[in-house]
């Protein structure tokens, strides 16, 4: 009897493990502000029993990486058109499972105080992925910097700009790197999660900045195989609830706007 106990207790802690491992998710984020939502979220997730983990990454590569060699469960810092750039160029099947927020796009210096006083020839700095790239030339058109072969093209190079009244000269860039270019370029277009990184508010220090409409909403992003998981759900729905919305309210005071 002893020993069919010992074999009952032995099998329900196994299966209590399985269970357990069953709920765990492992989220590739960002550091500010991916993995500080993911942070926010993870008592309230614990409790209808997923065990979130949250993988810092600094780049923009990797964490597509390794969702799609299976080492994480799902990423959270990229927004669809880079998404798609990436699937199409890694041939890949990453899918998006809720979008969550917005963090609008915005252009900095150390030089100028205005779009206005850029001079002639000024250096631009742009980021180097063909997504964010063609966003900074997009948010230079809307400013009247420039003028693009198709205004709406969301792969815009800068090939494609069709007039260029300040002769502006563009350096393209790993995007986390911008910020630490600020100095050294008359006007750098930087993704809000590393401006706020390098201590920038996009309110106050951005020269112009996207608006809320803007079509680049941040997605939690997993695989065809696990997007429907029942603990996928639950981290989808954490992170589109009104608990989320008052985090970015209280913490980023309007630098990132709630997609939902």
């Amino acid at each position: 009897m002893k020993k069919t106990l010992i074999s009952l207790a032995l099998a329900a802690s196994a299966f209590a493990g399985a269970a357990n491992a069953a709920d765990k998710l492992v989220v590739a984020a960002s550091p500010v502000p991916h993995a500080e939502i993911l942070e926010h979220i993870k008592p309230a997730l614990a409790k209808q029993g997923v065990d979130l983990e949250v993988k810092v990454f600094t780049d923009y590569v990797q964490p597509n990486v390794q969702l799609a060699e299976k080492r994480v469960d799902a990423n959270f810092f990229q927004h669809k058109p880079y998404l798609d750039e990436f699937n199409k160029n890694k041939k890949t099947n990453l899918v998006p499972v809720v979008a969550v927020h917005v963090e609008p796009f915005g252009a900095y210096s150390t030089k100028v105080k205005s779009a206005a006083q850029l001079p002639d020839g000024a250096t631009v700095a742009i980021p180097n992925d063909p997504s964010n790239g063609a966003r900074a030339l997009l948010l230079l058109q809307s400013n009247g910097l420039i003028k693009l072969k198709d205004p709406s093209n969301l792969l815009a190079t800068s090939r494609d700009v069709v007039s260029n009244p300040k002769h502006l000269k563009f350096r393209e860039l790993e995007a986390a790197t911008l910020p630490r270019v600020l100095g050294q370029v008359d006007l750098a277009l930087i993704n809000t999660n590393y401006a706020l990184e390098a201590k920038l508010n996009p309110t106050k220090d951005a020269l112009f900045i996207e608006g809320k409409q803007s079509p680049y909403a941040n997605l939690l992003v997993a695989r065809p195989d696990n997007k429907n998981s029942p603990a996928m759900q639950k981290l989808a729905k954490a992170l589109n609830s009104a608990d989320v919305k008052n985090f970015l309210a209280t913490k980023y005071k309007g630098a990132i706007v709630p997609a939902f």
